[in-house]
């Protein structure tokens, strides 16, 4: 069992380009205002309860290699592939750095530390722990000085960067709690297979945030 100061949260990319709430161009369905509201209030309560709050935040140059505009003659969501082999997803400029659409739509004072990710022009990076080049963001280091052996985490989007992040931080020995309905996925099919993805890694899927059993991990 741990102890409270074991634990941790992490909320993945709740930013303005993911959300219907702010217009996003890259929304995921179900981001509205209700949606906003109802992460807020639960990472207010988490906050209260004493946990560490952290974030993964979407961070792309100008130039990134997943837009779609980089590709002559490509479209949104096509997937190519990269002159070194490796497939890539295409996608509309989203979070580039310094806008308003990179910007992470809860209180910023909550969060011990933001860490950004698909900074580097040329990989993308969904996971919150490294990128496509395996480059790591440092999350996994700031988690462990702090003592953090489990995390609870959830966000956006379920099929992409939430599962990415849980199944890296499976990987690097962390205990994971992901809870459904603070989390949005882009595909119904996709985000069913996701969470069996989560779970059969390891990571325990909550329906819904239960604060008496938290503290019981």
């Amino acid at each position: 069992m741990s102890s409270l100061q074991d634990l941790a949260v992490v909320i993945v990319d709740v930013q303005a380009d993911f959300t219907t709430a702010h217009d996003g161009a890259l929304a995921v369905p179900g981001t509205d205002h209700d949606y906003l509201e109802r992460v807020s209030r639960a990472a207010g309560r988490l906050k209260e309860l004493g946990l560490a709050l952290y974030a993964t935040q979407d961070w792309h140059p100008e130039d990134h290699v997943s837009f779609a505009s980089r590709h002559p003659g490509k479209e949104a969501f096509e997937t190519i592939e990269l002159s070194d082999g490796r497939s890539q997803v295409l996608w509309p400029e989203h979070a580039v750095q310094e806008t308003a659409g990179a910007a992470i739509v809860l209180d910023r004072s909550w969060f011990t530390q933001v860490v950004p990710k698909g900074a580097h022009p040329h990989y993308d990076s969904y996971s919150g722990f490294k990128d496509d080049s395996g480059r790591d963001t440092g999350l996994a280091d700031i988690l462990r000085a702090a003592g953090v052996r489990t995390l609870i985490c959830f966000g956006l989007a379920v099929d992409y960067c939430l599962k990415a992040t849980v199944c890296d931080a499976l990987e690097a020995g962390f205990g994971v709690v992901v809870i459904q309905d603070l989390s949005r996925g882009v595909d119904p099919a996709a985000s069913e297979a996701a969470w069996a993805e989560m779970r059969d890694k390891g990571a325990d899927i909550w329906p819904s945030l239960d604060m008496e059993r938290i503290k019981t991990l």
